[in-house]
């Protein structure tokens, strides 16, 4: 019974290893249409992280200001 046992552990292990060196198939080809969508959604995201790192900035420097009392007189008096 051990040795079944260990058989078919040993024939487990050797399918998982072959099966870990297969390859899958190659992704199908985009056309022009899918490359055009995907730089307009990649652009699209860009601005809108910029734009809420824009308001984040500005959200910090308000803070900022509100809570050390930062002058914006550029003379020291």
């Amino acid at each position: 019974m051990k040795k079944a046992l260990v058989m078919l552990a040993a024939g487990m292990m050797i399918g998982a290893i072959g099966a870990s060196y297969a390859k899958l198939p190659a992704a199908p080809a985009k056309t022009d249409a899918e490359k055009a969508a995907e730089a307009d959604k990649a652009a699209a995201t860009k601005a809108k992280e910029a734009a809420e790192l824009g308001k984040a900035q500005d959200k910090a420097v308000a803070n900022y200001k509100k809570h050390k009392g930062v002058s914006m007189d550029t003379r020291k008096k």
